[in-house]
């Protein structure tokens, strides 16, 4: 067993992440993990990614406030208990458009 307390969870930066403080909670940095990692981001107003594309799968859940999710083709409001999946390579871009501070939990493959 390997616990993370959120308080000593590491931070990191990722690319193309606006406004947006990232937390690795497993895997990484945070401890071992052989096939995923799990992170955390609080999401500013305004704030959110570029639309990128990933070769690996995402699987994310809104903690509290909102997000929108924007795919190649379609856009999502999540709130809070909602979640999406998405596919290897499809893009994917977050937005918080709220005046809110949102938080949403990742969780994909280490490799």
């Amino acid at each position: 067993m390997h616990v993370t307390r959120f308080a000593k969870a590491p931070e990191y930066q990722a690319p193309n992440h606006d406004e947006m403080r990232c937390l690795r909670l497993q895997g990484h940095n945070a401890g071992p993990s052989e096939q995923m990692w799990m992170g955390l981001s609080h999401i500013l107003p305004g704030g959110g990614t570029s639309l990128d594309r990933s070769p690996f799968e995402k699987l994310y859940i809104v903690l509290a406030g909102e997000v929108t999710i924007l795919s190649d083709t379609e856009e999502a409001t999540l709130r809070k208990w909602d979640s999406v999946r998405i596919a290897p390579n499809e893009g994917r871009q977050l937005a918080n458009r709220t005046n809110l501070p949102a938080t949403i939990l990742l969780v994909m493959p280490t490799a």
